[in-house]
């Protein structure tokens, strides 16, 4: 993938930033990198965090709990573990 470690990077110093009892949003991640069509980009930014979280870096959530990313359905939260 192209732009991996400066998706990385950017999820995982937003992470850090917010602190583990905050998340963040995916698409906040793709507006702050691709602002003008950050849209197309949200399945790379989905598909890294994925990757980050089971690398143990991150945890994605659904409603504040941590969700299976092998049966993502809907939105999810990013958040440093």
């Amino acid at each position: 993938m192209q732009h991996y470690e400066k998706i990385a990077s950017t999820i995982l110093s937003t992470a850090i930033h917010r602190g583990a009892e905050k998340s963040t949003c995916p698409s906040e991640i793709a507006r702050m990198l691709f602002p003008g069509g950050w849209r197309t980009h949200m399945k790379d930014i989905l598909a890294v965090a994925i990757d980050l979280h089971k690398k143990g870096s991150v945890v994605i959530t659904q409603k504040g709990i941590p969700v299976d990313v092998k049966d993502i359905k809907g939105p999810v939260r990013i958040k440093i573990i």
